[in-house]
């Protein structure tokens, strides 16, 4: 679906919102329509995801690391089982992200080291069961984490699967858009409709984790709206004259004062990417065409980079998302995909270039 910008000024609120879920949950596809068509998630054991932090326990006091192996539950509902287990509240739980609920993943939560209870070392709870446990030194930070790695099962497999394996071969050397996935978003968008009020009324939410949610939603909105309008025309995975560039595998950015041929080899080896926003205070700004771009984008959604402005951080992320170790077979109506991703990136934004894949009705969430 193209990417478009009919917003402009003062619109009815729900053309607002039909435009922000276009932007959230439709945004173009880099490398055409996908070639298939599928059922994900039949069972929670099509989607299987592993957590690599980066570092192993260190074997320090004040706290344990637990490797848990989560079935159809989501990990608030975990962390909150285990704080009662050793009767800390849940924010003494610590974890490095959150995992989907329809699928089978293993994780690390941390808890605090009691005199009064025993680590929970093979405990099996509602969905969950503990598969190892080690001292550590410190709480689990959320974003801890390095990588996560994914075996994804495609059922009910339709289309042309010998252009399905080009695209599969075409996303393993280029990449994709590093799209926020609809997860983000919420239930059917729901948390679009959070952002919504918070812009009509000026009012956050109290508790913390629903606030957490809303700009967390109001920040991927902002930058998927952007990735949308470069993927539309052309540039997601190239430098712009005044570009933010980000550097592979880290969060290291740097202002572009000027393109050359050096630069350019680096993109394209996948060494720099371009980058987007994630609006709010302070975050370093692009020049020339690329803030050319950025602006009229944001102004569409304006006054929501201001508000961010107020209550959050600015920070930039990679337009582009380059899949590691990436292997796949398709045949029998069935393809099953495995790939690593980098910290805070989305799988369903790698198959949605390839499959146009949907859930079981009873199943989707």
């Amino acid at each position: 679906m193209p990417w478009c910008c009919c917003w402009q000024g003062i619109v009815p609120e729900n053309g607002r919102l039909r435009t922000w879920r276009q932007s959230a949950l439709e945004p173009p596809c880099a490398h055409g329509g996908p070639p298939a068509a599928g059922t994900i998630r039949t069972d929670p054991e099509d989607f299987l995801v592993e957590e690599r932090l980066g570092f192993g326990p260190d074997g320090g006091p004040g706290h344990f690391l637990l490797l848990v192996e989560k079935r159809d539950a989501n990990t608030l509902f975990v962390a909150r089982s285990l704080a009662r287990l050793v009767a800390v509240s849940p924010a003494e739980i610590g974890f490095a992200g959150l995992k989907d609920r329809r699928a089978v993943a293993r994780q690390w939560f941390s808890m605090p080291a009691r005199r009064d209870h025993s680590p929970p070392e093979r405990h099996v709870g509602e969905g969950f069961r503990v598969l190892e446990v080690h001292p550590h030194s410190r709480k689990l930070r959320r974003g801890a984490l390095a990588a996560n790695r994914f075996r994804l099962r495609v059922r009910e497999l339709r289309g042309d699967l010998d252009a399905l394996c080009a695209r599969l071969e075409t996303i393993s050397g280029l990449g994709v858009p590093n799209y926020f996935g609809p997860q983000r978003f919420g239930r059917g968008g729901a948390n679009l409709e959070r952002v919504g009020d918070w812009i009509e009324s000026g009012r956050l939410p109290r508790e913390r984790a629903a606030r957490g949610f809303l700009l967390s939603a109001a920040r991927s909105l902002a930058f998927n709206a952007v990735l949308g309008r470069r993927v539309a025309d052309g540039s997601w995975n190239r430098l712009l004259p005044g570009e933010i560039a980000s550097l592979a595998g880290s969060s290291s950015v740097f202002r572009i004062a000027e393109l050359d041929e050096e630069l350019v080899r680096r993109c394209h080896e996948g060494d720099i990417h371009p980058s987007g926003p994630m609006c709010g205070a302070g975050d370093m700004q692009p020049a020339d065409e690329c803030a050319s771009v950025e602006q009229q984008v944001l102004e569409t959604l304006a006054p929501l980079p201001e508000r961010l402005a107020a209550v959050a951080a600015g920070e930039r992320r990679a337009l582009v998302l380059r899949p590691a170790a990436m292997a796949w077979s398709a045949g029998g109506q069935e393809l099953e995909i495995g790939f690593e991703l980098r910290r805070g990136a989305f799988a369903t934004s790698l198959l949605r270039e390839a499959v146009a894949a949907v859930m079981p009705v009873a199943e989707a969430d």
